[in-house]
């Protein structure tokens, strides 16, 4: 779901330039999505998602990636105040699905375990488990949960339990009900 934000009129000065700026009230409709994400890796040349810090001038430029309203003045970012950055941050946060994926034996996501994922790695995981490039436009979290459920229900290494097992779990609940209801069969 879009994020839009309302940056009023504004008086700005340009220190760089000597110059007052002067902006119109612009609505920003924002997404946080792969298409965002790979916009920003294309002009920075570095995972987006990565534990390392952006600069201001780079969490700034993610921001213009997230605008999907057309013909923006560029001097409106300029306009941003810390409550609007701050709505921003919690907005690319915010998951926006009820899906959970808990972490695996190690203590890791599925898809997250110590590479560096960029937006192509991302597309490759779209590509193998045929995930439509559509998709890429969904908020962020809502894609990963996608990625990581297909990445569960395709693993190889998902154990099926054999037939003994299967009996013996049987058994166990059976005794359970068993010993709830005071029964004997």
């Amino acid at each position: 779901m879009p994020m839009t934000i309302t940056i009023p009129a504004s008086e700005l000065f340009d220190e760089e330039n000597d110059e007052f700026l002067y902006t119109k009230e612009q609505t920003l409709v924002l997404e946080h999505s792969l298409v965002s994400i790979s916009k920003w890796e294309t002009k920075w040349k570095k995972p987006y998602l990565s534990e390392t810090p952006k600069s201001d001038e780079e969490a700034l430029d993610y921001i213009r990636c997230m605008t999907i309203t057309q013909n923006v003045d560029p001097n409106v970012y300029k306009a941003l105040t810390n409550e609007h950055i701050s709505k921003i941050t919690d907005y690319i946060k915010e998951s926006q699905t009820a899906t959970t994926v808990k972490p695996n034996s190690n203590g890791h996501r599925a898809r997250h375990s110590g590479k560096f994922v960029t937006s192509e790695l991302i597309y490759f995981w779209m590509t193998a488990f045929n995930i439509p490039f559509t998709c890429e436009k969904w908020n962020f979290s809502r894609l990963m949960a996608l990625i990581e459920i297909a990445g569960e229900e395709n693993n190889p290494d998902k154990k099926k339990m054999g037939r003994g097992e299967t009996l013996a779990q049987n058994r166990a609940l059976n005794a359970q009900r068993r010993a709830r209801l005071k029964s004997k069969g």
